[in-house]
């Protein structure tokens, strides 16, 4: 487990649904929490330095990772933050499509975080339109290096994770993550290869599990909202 005092402060933003999935078997994301979890995404965009995702939720998305509506980048501001927070991919094989949407919104600098396995002519283009792209690992990407060098290089403090279950399985193995905010929401999709809060090769045995303490619940219609402390 890492030290955390050179590593930002991590938090996951997740909904679930009452069956513990992301998405349909298919992968194709369509998002079904309430207004009130669409809203507190973007409170929780507000409180960060940074906000991360994986390639596979930005890449086929119309998604730009920031802060929003003008109400919270004044929320920023007043909280002595930039008005824009940085934006960082994780794509570990350089896949990342260089014409996503994510690149059509020069608001603040785009990071894309690869593994040493990602060919050169992946990260050609990737650097034509991502301001940093830089390489942690070989075949698995290290976070822990990839998150002290944000805190470094960056100044992030705090980092705001919202998935998916790889990238979030990546920092819950290497016992980075400190809170997680979970949406749960009344739904049942099924399917034994759908994405889950936390995919990859999973922890071995219950005991090497992560520990989550809950911090507190708040029901609003038929969702819950909890926080999750993790127990290191």
């Amino acid at each position: 487990m890492a030290s955390k005092r050179d590593l930002p402060f991590v938090y996951i933003n997740v909904a679930t649904t009452a069956d513990g999935k992301l998405a349909p078997a298919n992968r194709h994301f369509v998002p079904f929490g309430s207004k009130r979890d669409q809203e507190l995404l973007l409170e929780l965009r507000a409180c960060a330095d940074a906000v991360m995702s994986g390639a596979r939720t930005v890449g086929p998305m119309p998604v730009n990772l920031g802060p929003g509506p003008v109400k919270y980048r004044r929320m920023r501001l007043r909280k002595g933050l930039t008005e824009y927070n940085l934006r960082v991919v994780v794509s570990g094989s350089g896949s990342l499509n260089p014409n996503a949407e994510i690149f059509r919104h020069r608001f603040s600098p785009i990071i894309v975080l690869v593994t040493r396995r990602a060919p050169e002519s992946k990260l050609r283009r990737l650097r034509r339109v991502a301001d940093d792209v830089k390489a942690f690992g070989d075949t698995q990407l290290n976070f822990t290096q990839a998150l002290r060098w944000l805190r470094k290089k960056w100044g992030v403090k705090r980092l705001l994770c919202e998935g998916g279950g790889e990238v979030n399985a990546g920092l819950f193995e290497e016992g980075l993550v400190d809170e997680v905010y979970h949406t749960l929401s009344p739904l049942v999709l099924g399917g034994r290869n759908a994405p889950t809060m936390a995919d990859g090769n999973g922890f071995p045995t219950l005991a090497s599990a992560a520990k989550l303490k809950l911090k507190s619940l708040k029901r609003v219609g038929d969702e819950l909202f909890l926080v999750w402390r993790t127990v290191k």
